[in-house]
């Protein structure tokens, strides 16, 4: 049996680089990154971290949901607001986005054939707020949707709901592959004939709660120079800086883009996937499973390594995880005779967790469609350990052909993006 193609035709963001395609897209041109301080970080003397990846415009730090501003055009029902995390009214809003990008309408996403896969940590912030009011003043002085808000299901929850959808819903919570997984075995739905449509939703808040134990982790940057706090493949790379944001994207079956007479971003080739089996938090230091990661993704294809002609690694800005990145990028490609360009997009967006994989995947869909290939941000000088690798670092002008993507999460969970250009 031939194996149906998919496609990406619609992308929502709600980013620190942009809340629309077209922001994200000057961002990314100009290599323009969304870092700032965090005010409840400047005078807390134990919170050493200096800078985060935020959201701008939106108003969510208040624990009442009542008190939260969204920017123009967007408004949520109070219904749908009540039982979302912070992150939740990002997601939301690029819902929205993308349902309005893909020209979708409700008849079209509201039924049996579409479907959503979501990736989410939950809400550390409402989960806290929420055990400490039931520990002061117990139970039934607690809101009814605090669970549904705050665990890590919180988006499917919640977007099912809001958005009426019928087909198969599921959250995944793989910590930084987390959308990658949801993409790929979205890209199955829908290969497989079960969906023609699937919704892929992620998000992640960025508050206090969310960001600092990642510092208590020893991974996150402590750096107020953005230059030198997010500069993934550079010497001097000391940590990553933490992301809020929200992104959601739309696949759909060829048969159900043809039917609409839509324009898609790119087309999803397939995906693969691979555990190191090797540490609860740092990656394989040669690299193993995301090597065996890309190796089947690039094979799924029925492709070689030398039809990948960009790869946006996910390169986080760690000492250890960008070198563990690069000698499984050396051994897939460089040993093989292939030499795709390769640039990490977190040098401006950060890292956004469970949100990473879908971000980056708009992106490459994004890169794709508007003829370019992002650049790698912040590097003085490139270490010794990529040697050989030809990470550019200004953004050009001229759109890959086939593109990869690549994700790695705690306890060495990899996931390899492949997507192509429909033209």
């Amino acid at each position: 049996m031939q194996r149906r193609k998919v496609y990406l035709t619609g992308v929502g963001f709600i980013s620190s680089i942009g809340n629309s395609r077209s922001a994200v897209l000057d961002s990314l041109k100009g290599l323009r990154h969304g870092f700032a301080s965090y005010p409840p970080f400047e005078n807390d003397p134990k919170a050493d971290v200096k800078l985060v990846s935020a959201v701008k415009d939106f108003e969510l730090e208040s624990t009442d949901f009542e008190d939260w501003e969204l920017p123009p055009p967007y408004k949520i029902r109070r219904e749908y607001l009540r039982g979302l995390p912070p992150h939740g009214v990002y997601v939301h809003c690029a819902m929205q986005q993308a349902i309005e990008d893909a020209q979708l309408s409700e008849e079209e996403y509201s039924n049996i054939n579409t479907g959503i896969y979501t990736a989410s940590a939950g809400s550390p912030k409402s989960l806290y707020h929420n055990m400490n009011r039931m520990r002061q003043l117990g139970p039934m002085r607690c809101p009814p949707t605090g669970i549904v808000s705050s665990i890590s299901g919180t988006l499917s929850f919640n977007l099912v709901a809001s958005f009426k959808i019928q087909g198969s819903s599921c959250g995944f919570s793989s910590a930084c592959a987390s959308s990658g997984h949801a993409i790929g075995f979205a890209y199955d739905e829908i290969v497989l004939g079960r969906q023609e449509r699937m919704f892929i939703a992620a998000g992640e808040d960025l508050n206090y709660e969310s960001v600092l134990p990642f510092a208590g982790m020893r991974a996150l940057s402590l750096e107020g120079t953005p230059s030198r706090a997010s500069c993934p493949f550079d010497t001097k790379r000391n940590g990553f800086v933490s992301a809020g944001g929200g992104v959601v994207l739309v696949l759909e079956s060829e048969e159900e883009m043809m039917r609409r007479g839509a324009t898609p971003y790119a087309e999803l080739m397939g995906w693969g996937q691979s555990s190191d089996g090797y540490n609860v938090a740092i990656s394989h230091p040669e690299g193993v499973g995301l090597s065996r990661a890309m190796e089947l993704a690039i094979s799924s294809c029925g492709l070689v390594a030398s039809d990948i002609d960009y790869l946006n690694a996910h390169a986080t800005s760690t000492l250890i995880g960008d070198a563990s990145e690069g000698k499984a990028i050396k051994e897939v490609f460089i040993d093989k005779g292939a030499c795709p360009k390769v640039s990490s997009t977190k040098a401006i967006t950060g890292h956004g967790l469970s949100l990473a994989s879908a971000l980056e995947a708009g992106i490459v869909g994004l890169s794709i469609a508007e003829g370019i290939t992002p650049g790698s941000a912040h590097i003085n000088e490139v270490d010794p350990v990529f040697q050989g690798l030809d990470i550019i670092q200004k953004t050009e002008n001229q759109a890959p052909k086939i593109a990869m993507s690549n994700s790695s999460g705690f306890g060495g969970a990899n996931v390899s993006l492949i997507f192509k250009n429909p033209n």
